[in-house]
């Protein structure tokens, strides 16, 4: 399954994957701990844009892959075809 996570509210991120008719879930990371846990984003940091990382993680919690620089627009479709 192929996950996006924004630092948005809910609401922001319902809005945007609806006007870009994403085909894949969009969480919210309002506290910004996932970002910070893969390195889209630095402890403290509170104000600043996500870095676009891209995790694979398997079905038992183990990171197969980590990317440290995406494009958010190709990637998805890129894992999709490698796995």
């Amino acid at each position: 399954m192929i996950y996006g996570v924004s630092f948005d509210t809910q609401e922001e991120n319902k809005a945007f994957a609806e006007k870009f008719s994403f085909n894949f879930p969009l969480l919210s990371d309002t506290d910004r701990k996932m970002g910070v846990a893969y390195g889209a984003s630095d402890p403290g940091d509170t104000k600043g844009f996500a870095r676009r990382v891209g995790v694979v993680i398997d079905p038992q919690g183990i990171v197969k892959e980590y990317l440290p620089k995406v494009d958010a627009a190709s990637y998805p479709t890129e894992v999709l075809a490698r796995i």
